[in-house]
Parts: structure tokens; sequence; C-alpha cells
């Protein structure tokens, strides 16, 4: 028969009931924290892929910054080439109504020559758009004016965002392309205009080269309506997946608080369990009365 000592029964049963401290302890840190994983120890594959998800999160969320900085640029470039449409199509209109030679006094072409006058410097304007005070149709500028006296651009243009992990796109416009530069810009086609009126000269020829400076106009509008199009795709994708990410992370490391709480009862139901019965196996010996 194998006798067992007071001693070892104590032993056992501190042994016990500090394993079960340390388990009640475990629950009660995740109803806590509500945190499934306390450190890495408690589950290191669960922690490697939780360091994984919290990666792909915070690229997610840098790609989803550049979105919406590629949103307000693309959004700005396309107001400001809705104006100039507007305004070449003014244009355009003045230049009509101007080339009718014989139903027009002299200062009624003189009008028409001040009002394309103010539409020259509207066109300067919007060809001066900044957005968050960089030029966007001369991205790379550091210069107070986007258009210089000659009707050339500062800087170049070119100014990208990436909006995902193989996704880039370009979020201002050439003005260049867009306008012309020097003599064979817009700016100038305009002044041309306005010195025909007043020198007396037929502008019929300038309708066309107005017609040719519009429909580059719309085509960078396009462009930009394409480039927009593909930041709203990529926003949607990027939003559906920080949904997914943070699922995904949530299902190893938060806790089912239902689950633990449950846990959590029963564990304190089991400890105090182990102690009612440690005080009925522990009872006193006649050593205690003695010492």
């Amino acid at each position: 028969m194998t006798r067992i000592t007071t001693a070892s029964l104590t032993t056992n049963t501190e042994r016990n009931l500090q394993a079960a401290m340390n388990r009640l302890a475990t629950i009660q840190n995740k109803a806590g924290t509500h945190k499934e994983i306390g450190r890495p120890s408690d589950d290191p594959a669960g922690t490697a892929n939780v360091m994984a998800l919290r990666a792909q999160q915070r690229q997610n969320e840098q790609f989803s910054r550049n979105v919406q900085d590629a949103n307000g640029w693309l959004s700005t470039t396309d107001q400001a080439l809705t104006s100039a449409t507007d305004i070449l199509q003014q244009v355009r209109d003045l230049t009509v109504k101007g080339a009718n030679d014989g139903a027009l006094a002299p200062d009624a072409k003189e009008a028409i020559a001040l009002e394309l006058d103010q539409l020259h410097d509207s066109l300067l304007n919007a060809a001066n758009t900044k957005f968050m005070g960089r030029h966007v149709f001369a991205g790379t500028s550091d210069q107070a004016s986007a258009v210089d006296s000659a009707y050339g651009f500062s800087g170049t243009s070119g100014v990208e965002r990436r909006i995902g992990t193989n996704s880039s796109v370009r979020v201002d416009a050439d003005g260049a392309q867009v306008f012309g530069e020097g003599n064979t810009s817009v700016f100038q086609l305009i002044k041309n205009i306005v010195a025909d009126l007043r020198a007396g000269t037929n502008i019929s020829s300038r309708i066309g080269e107005v017609d040719v400076s519009l429909q580059k106009v719309l085509g960078s509008q396009a462009t930009i309506g394409a480039s927009h199009a593909s930041v709203l795709a990529a926003e949607d994708a990027l939003l559906s997946d920080s949904v997914s990410l943070e699922a995904r992370r949530s299902g190893i490391e938060d806790i089912d608080l239902g689950s633990v709480i449950l846990e959590l009862k029963t564990q304190e139901v089991a400890y105090q369990a182990a102690l009612s019965a440690a005080s009925r196996t522990l009872q006193p010996s006649l050593m205690d009365f003695l010492r």
C-alpha cells in the first residue's frame, strides 16, 4: 500500500490550486482586454498571422490616403478643364459673331474684343488652378504662376499617386498639351483674334483654330475622367479589402465575448470547488495541535 504523506498531499493541492488560479487569471485577462492573444507565446502562429494582417492593413490605409489625394487632384483638374471648356465655347461664339463683318459696326467689334480680353484672363486663371498649393497643369512647378508671360508652362507635369500594389495613376494634366505654349497657345490665339478685330481683319479663319484648341481641352478632360474612374474603382476595392482584413484579424486576435464570459464563470466555479475540496481534504492533524 502506498502511503501519501500530509506534506505530499499539501504540495499537490497547492499545485492544483495554483494551476486553477492561473487558468482563471488567463480568462480574466482575456475578458478585460478583449484579446485572444495576450502575448506572442500564447499563440505563436496566430501572432505571426496577425502581424502579417496588420502590415497589410497599414499598406491598405496608405493606399486609401493616396486615393483621397488623387481624388482631390483629379476633381480639381476636371473642374478647371470644365471651366476652360466653357470659356473656349464662349470664345468660339464671339469669334463667329465677330466674323460677320457686314453686320457689325466698329463699336460692336470693340465690345467683342473687350469681352475676349476678359475671357483670355479667365482662361489664364483656369490654367493657373492649384490643389493644395500645387499647380494642376504644372504639377512639379514651385513658381507662383503655372503660365509665364510668354505663355510657357513652368515645371514639368507627371504627378502620380500609387493606388494599389501594382497600380499608379497620373493625377495632373500637361498644361502645354492642353493649352499649347508660346505663339501656338490658345492664349495667343485669343490675343490674335482681338488684334484682328481691332485691325478690321476678317476672323473667319480663326474659328477652326478655336475648334482645334477646344478639342484639345475636351480630349484632356476625357483622359482625366478615365483616371478619375480608375481612382473611384480603387477606392471601392480598398474599402472592401479593409473590411475583409479587419474581419480576418478580429477572427484571430479578438475574443468571442459570450464564450469567454461563460468560460470565466466555469473557471470561477471550478476554482471555488477546488478550494472547498482542499479545505475538506487538508484537515488539521495531531501535530498541528501539538505545535
